[in-house]
């Protein structure tokens, strides 16, 4: 008899099949059928027997795990999910999208997942519950923290790590571990998290805190119920977020980051100052953001020139004494480092092209260790190369056209 059981696997039993459920919001099907050509099997929620040795169990099983893996689905928008792990290729510089983002500062931008509970109108990054994005991604814990440990191995000054993903990440199942992981490497001396801080909780919080957080950046968007529900695009609890706001600021650093957009918020600013100016901070307590268009965002209005925006907040900055047109400097965030390109812009290179992009057409090609995001490449097979033209190299977030 071999018992093999897994932490970040759940097993349910349906008719035909087993329904796998990885790191909580993830899961893929193993049929029955296949299960069974390797031994007599019994499902439990955390592991599954066989009828026969654990070497056979062990390798066959891992070959249907492979299998289903490749069917990842995210529960939270129902679209395909890609597991970026150590051993799949993919690098984790290079897309903007999941992984590191150093933008030759001391703060690395940390992206473990693209999924988010919410379905905001004006969302930058296009995620969340109708997301026009046909893949998502999810980044293995242990392969984020030895390549943001390598990543930092060079800078001078004490290291932010900014837990910012395109997405929610009080969805990441191994968060807390990360935040622990992270907090380990004695050049990290700050961790923060953008969050819309739904899905905190009272213990959640304590847990955030034990592992090390040191500052939550929370996205409140209004003060009134209907106004927050419909900037969050879903259900929205205002007196749960107003309770963990109150909570979250006794044990740790609070921020409220609300973006005021154009016709849609701008009545709430008032208030939203109000809230925060009272919260007791080692760093600023209101990061007040400018609604900006995108082109793979939401654009539901037109934005406001940065004049105009800075011209609407001098009001409260000398009403409250408070700063609110903040610049990096108010975060501890220096020039530090810089984080060499091994290509550049206009280059033509060879990818090899191994997973589905964010959108339709688009793939993830590699070359040189870092990921490209690649547009029209509808046609292109996985694993095959391509010549690839960059037409984007910014802080070592590469775009390029298939030729």
């Amino acid at each position: 008899m071999a018992v093999l059981t897994f932490q970040d696997l759940k097993f349910v039993d349906e008719k035909t099949r087993v329904k796998v459920y990885f790191l909580r919001i993830y899961y893929f099907y193993l049929p029955k059928d296949d299960l069974a050509k390797i031994a007599s099997f019994k499902i439990k929620p955390s592991s599954i027997e066989f009828n026969c040795s654990e070497k056979r169990a062990i390798n066959k099983f891992n070959q249907l795990l492979s299998k289903g893996f490749e069917s990842l689905i995210c529960s939270v928008n129902n679209k395909k999910a890609v597991y970026i792990h150590k051993n799949s290729g993919i690098p984790l510089i290079g897309t903007g999208v999941f992984g590191l983002i150093d933008r030759n500062t001391n703060c690395i931008e940390v992206k473990p997942l693209t999924a988010c509970n919410l379905d905001c109108p004006f969302c930058s990054v296009d995620a969340g519950l109708s997301t026009r994005k046909v893949t998502g991604y999810v980044v293995e814990k242990d392969y984020l923290v030895e390549e943001f440990n390598k990543l930092i191995e060079n800078k001078k000054h004490p290291v932010e790590a900014h837990i910012g993903p395109q997405g929610e990440p009080l969805l990441y199942a191994p968060l807390v571990e990360l935040i622990k992981d992270l907090k380990k490497t004695p050049k990290v001396k700050i961790i923060s998290i953008d969050t819309n801080g739904t899905l905190l909780t009272k213990e959640l919080v304590d847990e955030l805190v034990d592992a090390g957080i040191t500052r939550l950046n929370i996205s409140l968007n209004a003060l009134d119920e209907k106004k927050c529900k419909f900037l969050a695009g879903t259900h929205y609890n205002l007196k749960h977020m107003l309770n963990m706001i109150e909570y979250a600021s006794k044990k740790t650093n609070v921020l409220i980051a609300p973006c005021i957009v154009p016709t849609l918020n701008d009545e709430e600013l008032k208030e939203l100052i109000n809230l925060g100016k009272d919260l007791s901070s080692g760093f600023p307590v209101l990061g007040i953001q400018n609604f900006l268009n995108y082109k793979r965002g939401r654009n539901p209005v037109k934005q406001r020139s940065w004049e105009e925006f800075f011209n609407m907040l001098k009001p409260f900055e000398k009403r409250y004494g408070l700063k609110l047109k903040l610049c990096r400097e108010d975060f501890g965030i220096k020039p530090d480092t810089k984080l060499e390109k091994p290509f550049k812009k206009k280059q033509i290179v060879k990818a090899r092209v191994m997973c589905e992009g964010p959108l339709r057409g688009e793939k993830i090609g590699v070359y040189k260790h870092r990921a490209i995001i690649v547009e029209k490449a509808h046609d292109v097979r996985m694993n095959s190369k391509v010549k690839v033209l960059i037409i984007r190299d910014k802080h070592n977030i590469f775009r390029g056209v298939k030729q």
